[in-house]
């Protein structure tokens, strides 16, 4: 194993693999029936790697992070160490975001609020579903806006199988969001299934 860097050795694998004009293939789920996409597309080009990277939102503690800022009256609902979020109106029937009160990431969160998310998320995916006509929730973290940690429960709805998996959070931002006032009602119910647990 050399001493180049994981990034080193991808950038330039990608760099061999690319055609004149510095551009890879399309990957082989361009012709997914789930892939929300048609018509002439092209991989964008490489870029340089940055390093350092860029400071996420919250990475110098709970003074500099937006989640942690924000009041309870905020939220969907709180107990004594999560909250748990509502997004703007979406594409899906429903989005939320679930939060450590304390400012966290994953790589620092204790053992107490880990051993309590596995039951939590189980316990949002069931309010999502108490909705009806959800076919399926999907559950994802990814952490490179903000270091407070924060997990996204997305709501695909029933029989809608082109927005089947990972590219449900594409789909999100495609489909036109939903009216204000059914997002709130989905929210107020979602919110009113998480209370009626605690």
């Amino acid at each position: 194993m050399s001493n180049e860097s994981f990034a080193e050795r991808i950038l330039a694998d990608a760099r061999a693999a690319a055609s004149d004009d510095g551009r890879l293939p399309l990957p082989d789920m361009a012709d997914w029936d789930i892939f929300p996409f048609e018509g002439e597309f092209r991989v964008k080009q490489i870029d340089e790697i940055a390093l350092p990277e860029p400071a996420r939102h919250g990475e110098l503690g709970s003074d500099d992070c937006q989640s942690c800022q924000r009041d309870d009256e905020d939220f969907l609902w709180t107990s004594e160490h999560w909250r748990l979020k509502a997004t703007e109106p979406a594409g899906l029937p429903a989005t939320v975001l679930l939060l450590p009160r304390a400012h966290h990431d994953l790589t620092d969160l204790p053992d107490e609020r880990a051993r309590e998310l596995g039951r939590l998320m189980l316990r949002i995916e069931r309010a999502i579903l108490s909705l009806g006509g959800i076919g399926r929730v999907h559950i994802n973290r990814w952490g490179d806006g903000g270091a407070h940690l924060h997990w996204w429960f997305m709501a695909r709805p029933a029989g809608m199988l082109q927005l089947m998996g990972s590219f449900s959070s594409a789909w999100l931002d495609v489909l036109p969001p939903r009216p204000q006032a059914e997002w709130d009602n989905t929210m107020q119910r979602i919110a009113q299934a998480m209370s009626s647990g605690d």
